[in-house]
């Protein structure tokens, strides 16, 4: 039977296929230490569980709520953002809450695409900042730039051999899943390109809070008039610890929030009250619970580091965010990521994201998430040294799965 045409335009989910390795693997009695899904293991924070705990137990707030956030959530937004980065948003018109950043991106593709818009994406970058616009119609023009002195120019050559003309660009830093932090100084650059070419700026900034160098990663809207062409995509899932909660905000450019605003306004009710409220007396806390939880990934990351280098595989450690991009070993680099992620779970009991899920620019990496304790970690590290000493010894007895086939 045929697919229909959106279904046809996306690709086989690469994540799927490690995920039901993982199930069988685990039916099998496997003890897999799984470091794949950027999946939050820490608890809310006490003091929102409790707030929700509270107002749930009001009967009023048992009815639908509203699709851009209650007031006094999109007021602690706008709180939060002139607290952190100095940004003054009007709450009414410039901020507006999402079933977090995910589902914000892709109703903002909704909301601005019309059939065969060109926009300008980074590869490797999160499934939906294309996705998002490829089942919106929309034509992904990749670039393989990092957030330095080259990005510029491969803007301008998206811009020359492109027709039509791209509509937006897509940012992410701290990127994931490479971790790559972007300074002011850039997101200047980019924002006089934007104004330059008439192009839209969608930043996705899910990882703003989580940082290990002393250096607060910035927003794109600190830069004087970015306003004017730019909305910023946030969320609380890794800041809060709050992923299943679903709750996170697009600010930015007062026409594109009412866009997405409008297009919400017809699949959503909004999330539920309580969680609402909860969320608005997180970002009205004082910060303690943001930074207990960075310092928590900033040591998950540190042993991490330290753990895989002894055990014989070199991974870079990561500025920010909660992942860890890690070149593929060389010996077994020509098998591509997913290959290779195959043969973690098969041979180590330990499951990754293949980079090739993030594009194909990815293929020589794998993405490492930092959501196991640090005990967990280290226990992975003896299991991947174990692998490859004996993938040295004996390189023929080690096999990707696919050739089991």
């Amino acid at each position: 039977m045929e697919e229909f045409h959106k279904v046809r335009r996306l690709p086989p989910y690469v994540f799927e296929q490690v995920n039901r390795l993982k199930a069988s693997a685990r039916s099998r009695g496997a003890d897999i230490i799984d470091l794949g899904m950027g999946n939050p293991d820490l608890p809310t924070p006490k003091a929102i569980v409790d707030k929700l705990c509270e107002v749930v137990r009001d009967p009023r707030t048992h009815r639908y709520s509203s699709s851009r956030g209650i007031p006094g959530l999109r007021r602690a937004q706008a709180n939060y953002y002139a607290r952190r980065f100095g940004v003054k948003l009007d709450p009414d018109t410039q901020v507006v809450a999402t079933l977090g950043s995910k589902e914000g991106f892709a109703n903002m593709a909704q909301a601005i695409t019309a059939p065969g818009d060109v926009i300008l994406c980074p590869n490797p970058t999160y499934p939906i900042h294309a996705f998002g616009f490829i089942m919106s119609g929309g034509v992904i023009r990749s670039l393989q730039v990092e957030p330095d002195d080259g990005f510029i120019p491969a803007l301008e050559r998206g811009i020359r051999h492109s027709i039509p003309k791209p509509l937006a660009l897509i940012l992410n830093y701290p990127s994931n899943p490479t971790a790559q932090v972007a300074s002011l100084d850039f997101y200047k650059d980019v924002v006089a390109f934007a104004k330059k070419n008439d192009v839209i700026i969608l930043s996705d900034l899910a990882y703003s809070e989580i940082y290990f160098d002393g250096n607060p990663p910035p927003s794109v809207l600190q830069v004087p008039g970015a306003i004017e062409v730019a909305v910023e995509f946030t969320s609380m899932s890794k800041t809060f610890s709050m992923p299943g909660w679903r709750m996170g905000f697009a600010v930015g450019n007062e026409r594109l929030i009412s866009a997405l605003t409008r297009v919400k306004s017809y699949l959503d009710y909004g999330a539920f009250t309580p969680i609402q409220v909860a969320a608005a007396h997180a970002l009205n806390g004082d910060g303690a619970d943001i930074a207990e939880v960075r310092d928590i990934y900033h040591k998950r990351r540190d042993v991490m580091v330290d753990a895989f280098s002894r055990a014989g595989w070199i991974v870079p450690a990561p500025a920010a965010s909660m992942f860890a991009w890690a070149p593929i070993p060389e010996p077994f680099k020509h098998l591509g990521s997913l290959e290779f992620s195959k043969l973690l779970i098969e041979h180590a009991d330990v499951a990754v994201a293949p980079g090739v899920g993030f594009g194909e620019h990815g293929d020589d990496h794998v993405r490492i998430a930092l959501v196991e304790n640090e005990h967990r970690i280290r226990q992975a590290a003896r299991n991947i040294k174990r692998f490859l000493t004996s993938s040295a010894k004996q390189p023929n007895n080690v096999v990707p799965l696919a050739a089991h086939r």
